[in-house]
């Protein structure tokens, strides 16, 4: 695969619109499916049932251009919707879940300064182990998801009752799967059970992309989530609406990783965020001279301030303060197919496809809708 030449732009959310952080507050406000906004594909309207789907990994541009490999997920009525920035799982899922921005609910990247360590958010760690004691989610997100509803959420057993799962899915009813196949089981028990809205969650696509990039291995993997999404459907009603989407999409970044040099590094402090959304924490005083510094990057990176993406809105509209404190001073937000390293950050060296930046096979996500039969 070539190297596709840089964004212009970056790509930034549509909050308050067509964005994943709009979904959970339309299907579940006051409203329902019957006052949907104009954006929403008009198969959901008046549905008596709501199943959401995630597909974590999935981005619009990806399945755009394979349709012939997921002929469900093309037939149903769809069209792109943003994520939110950045385009990670862990601040996107959150966002999905409570229906606020990351501004708001504070999840602002993969790797987050918590002022006395830079903690990994998925594992809910550090370097020293983890961290649930001293930073407790419910204190560090304390949003509730699906507006204060105790809604059946299936997603892998072995997540459950860790750090992130505590800090987005808080009160929720868990039901844990072991094997994808089992997904449209647990829907359809939940939905006999009485329940009129439940969350499934799957990661197979944002895995093999990590792991092995586009290609044949990541085309069986879309084929297979392709046919969980069919097998969904059939076991649903014509009452009942399936919604899917995702929380972010992916670029091919292979090898193209680009270790900053000492005239960045010596003002740094530590990093945090992720390689193609490298937050930079400057030494006192030297925030204007990492800014003018981050400029030899500026041909494959969009080089931007705390204070213009606050002023921009990448997080939203509002920013509590306490997550304010949590953002870099600078940030290098790869806008080729590349990724930054952060000598401190493990378990990130090997990825082939990667996300995080704010282009458009980042940013932009599936929102497709089908009844059941």
């Amino acid at each position: 695969m070539g190297v596709t030449e840089p964004t212009a732009l970056p790509l930034l959310p549509r909050y308050g619109a067509d964005c994943t952080v709009s979904l959970v507050p339309a299907l579940l406000g006051p409203g329902g499916t019957s006052d949907l906004p104009s954006w929403f594909p008009a198969s959901a309207a008046g549905a008596r049932r709501v199943v959401v789907l995630v597909l974590d990994g999935l981005g619009w541009n990806q399945i755009e251009t394979r349709r012939d490999l997921a002929p469900v997920l093309a037939s149903m009525d769809s069209a792109p919707i943003t994520t939110v920035a950045p385009t990670t799982t862990a601040t996107a899922l959150t966002s999905i879940t409570t229906g606020l921005t990351p501004g708001e609910h504070g999840i602002v990247g993969w790797r987050m300064d918590m002022g006395d360590t830079v903690m990994n958010v998925l594992r809910w760690a550090d370097a020293a182990g983890d961290r649930r004691i001293s930073h407790p989610p419910a204190l560090i997100q304390s949003c509730p998801p699906f507006l204060g509803m105790r809604v059946p959420v299936s997603s892998r057993a072995e997540l459950e009752g860790t750090g992130f799962t505590e800090a987005h899915l808080a009160g929720v009813k868990p039901v844990g799967w072991r094997v994808a196949s089992s997904i449209p089981v647990i829907v359809s028990e939940a939905l006999a059970d009485g329940d009129t809205f439940v969350y499934a969650y799957y990661d197979g696509i944002d895995k093999i992309a990590h792991e092995r990039g586009f290609g044949p291995y990541y085309d069986a993997e879309l084929s297979h989530a392709d046919r969980l999404v069919g097998d969904i459907l059939e076991r649903l009603d014509p009452d009942t609406a399936l919604v899917v989407t995702a929380d972010h999409g992916q670029v091919q970044v292979g090898g193209r990783i680009i270790r900053p040099g000492r005239e960045i590094t010596d003002l740094v402090r530590h990093q945090s965020g992720e390689g193609r959304f490298r937050w930079l924490h400057a030494r006192r005083g030297a925030e204007r001279a990492l800014h003018e510094a981050c400029g030899a990057h500026a041909e494959v990176a969009w080089i931007v301030t705390r204070e213009q993406m606050v002023d921009e809105g990448w997080f939203g509209p509002r920013v509590a303060d306490a997550v304010l404190r949590r953002l870099g001073d600078v940030a290098l937000v790869a806008r080729a197919p590349v990724a930054f390293e952060d000598p401190a950050e493990a378990g990130g060296a090997d990825l082939v496809c990667r996300h995080g930046s704010m282009t458009p096979d980042e940013v932009l996500v599936p929102l497709a809708v089908a009844r059941g039969g």
